[in-house]
């Protein structure tokens, strides 16, 4: 690096996840690879993901069932060319992981035959279809492809770098030429400095947003980074409405983000009650089976009809030695909690846990702006429609970052690293004295969100979410203009922009379909279509 502190790759890839660790180790043997992790390398959604990923690897199952299932969970929104694209992919992409050394369950068997992975079944699954390493899948997913990062000379992995906008060809002002990203400011939080990083190719993998809500089973780090960032360069986005609550995580005063995975009710778990009664089949036929939203929705109603702080999620009937091989994770994590889910019920709320919409990419990734890719949960590709399917999401993950390699290592000789790129200008701002502001509007954001844009929904919640967001924004722009920059304030400027992004998509939905239900407007629509924003213009 020299002085202005500048770094120079082939592809920067922002996020470290399965998507970005994947699409790196593909590209790595074509150039150099810089890989962006806002905090350690593992603090992402992947290494707390517990089911699995899904894909046909049973003889008794079909890719057809695949596309099925996907689009009923969706509530017929998928895009089905997408959904089969997938589909018929997950097999390959998934053996690239076996390839790798992800170590899934597999069947006991004294054969030599080719090895039978141990597959579960989850919501909204109408086969055994979910590969998975016991209770804990992303940690090994992401174990795995950390090992094989971190042996390869040409990727270079910075923790603690927030990505703090794309550089380009518009934001510098080059009017002349067709807008390219040209490269990506960084925060270098190890030495509170912001660097530049010229790239030939920048792919945003940085996971969903699901921190705009006051509960949520996902890491600090899912702030809608990318979604935000996409968006100022001038990337459309889409189905922003459909944020996806998991139905059940640890309701616990010591506990934070501990989600229960949806396998246990894969393999017989039963919802219930505190006075111990199922209820479940007194909302939909698949009882527990049933897809998340139907079952979110669910325990939101008898929580708010009884007074309830919570329901409970129950596998207890199940023999205790099942239960202990099963879910290890689960049942050495809950113990340290005083509960034993081999001989009583956990107490479990609803809670924040997927961003189904985003920035809009074709089959191969590419977003609206020329060089810049997404891919994971910070897209939209279509698979997931009005609710993801269970174990859909590292699936999208590893067969996404394939097809943007693919697409990628095609156009690689015929791009030119940009020429060297202004300085991050902070000669008109000053340390802030005042971070209690952000504090406090950083709470006041995911408390609203949580209360007025949640599970269920009105117009005037709406309404009344945007006129708070448009206040909070007015006063981060201020603060971000005058202030230098700082982790909070960076990650509550975007999801600021990304709350406004999820209620104005959710006010143009004038219907209710999978996760976005809305009291004003009970019924669907005979029309299907997704609901795009565009930007008026580059910022």
């Amino acid at each position: 690096m020299n002085e202005n502190r500048e770094h120079l790759c082939d592809v920067l890839v922002i996020g470290s996840g399965a998507a970005g660790l994947s699409l790196a180790l593909r590209l790595a043997p074509l150039g150099k690879v810089i890989v962006l992790s806002k905090g350690p390398r593992s603090e992402g959604a992947t290494y707390y993901a517990q089911g699995g990923i899904a894909a046909v690897f049973d003889e008794s199952d079909s890719i057809e069932s695949h596309v099925q299932d996907t689009q009923i969970a969706g509530a017929e929104l998928c895009d089905e060319s997408v959904v089969r694209f997938i589909a018929e992919n997950a097999k390959d992409c998934v053996q690239w992981l076996i390839d790798g050394g992800v170590p899934f369950d597999r069947e006991e068997s004294d054969s030599d035959d080719a090895p039978r992975y141990h597959l579960t079944r989850e919501g909204g699954h109408s086969h055994r279809r979910i590969l998975h390493a016991a209770d804990a899948t992303g940690m090994a997913v992401q174990n795995a492809l950390q090992e094989n990062v971190h042996n390869h000379p040409n990727i270079e992995v910075l923790e603690r770098h927030n990505a703090l906008d794309l550089i380009t060809h518009q934001k510098l002002g080059n009017t002349g030429q067709p807008n390219r990203v040209l490269g990506a400011y960084i925060w270098n939080r190890n030495q509170e400095v912001v660097e530049t990083v010229r790239a030939k190719f920048v792919v945003l993998a940085t996971g969903g947003a699901s921190k705009v809500y006051q509960y949520t089973s996902n890491p600090d780090v899912s702030s809608g980074d990318g979604i935000a960032m996409a968006w100022r360069a001038g990337c459309r986005v889409a189905n922003l409405e459909f944020n996806q609550f998991h139905p059940t995580c640890l309701f616990h005063p010591e506990a934070r983000n501990f989600l229960l995975t949806e396998a246990l009710r894969g393999e017989g778990a039963y919802l219930r009650r505190p006075d111990g009664s199922r209820f479940m089949p007194d909302f939909d036929k698949r009882a527990e089976l049933a897809p998340r939203d139907v079952v979110a929705r669910a325990i939101d109603y008898e929580m708010k009809r009884l007074g309830a702080d919570c329901m409970y999620l129950d596998i207890s009937h199940k023999p205790a030695d099942f239960i202990q091989k099963h879910f290890p994770t689960i049942h050495e994590k809950l113990l340290t909690y005083g509960i034993d889910i081999t001989s009583e019920p956990i107490p479990i709320v609803p809670a924040a846990h997927y961003t189904c919409g985003g920035v809009i990419v074709d089959k191969e990734g590419r977003t609206d702006l020329d060089g810049l890719y997404a891919i994971g949960e910070v897209s939209y590709t279509g698979l997931h429609g009005a609710n993801r399917m269970a174990s859909n999401s590292l699936l999208e993950c590893v067969v996404y970052a394939w097809a943007a390699a693919e697409s990628i290592t095609q156009a690689l000789d015929h791009v030119s690293l940009p020429e060297s790129l202004p300085d991050w200008d902070e000669s008109q701002v000053s340390n802030s004295d005042e971070e209690v502001v952000i504090q406090h509007n950083w709470h006041e954001l995911r408390l609203f969100m949580w209360d007025y844009v949640g599970i269920v929904r009105t117009t005037k919640r709406l309404e009344r979410a945007m006129r708070r967001i448009q206040l909070l924004q007015e006063e981060v722009n201020e603060y971000y203009g005058n202030f230098r920059v700082s982790n909070n304030l960076l990650e509550l400027r975007n999801l600021l922009q990304v709350a406004e992004l999820i209620v104005r998509c959710a006010l143009e939905r004038k219907e209710s379909r999978g996760l976005h239900y809305t009291l004003d407007y009970p019924n669907q629509l005979d029309t299907l279509q997704p609901t795009i924003l565009t930007p008026d213009q580059p910022c």
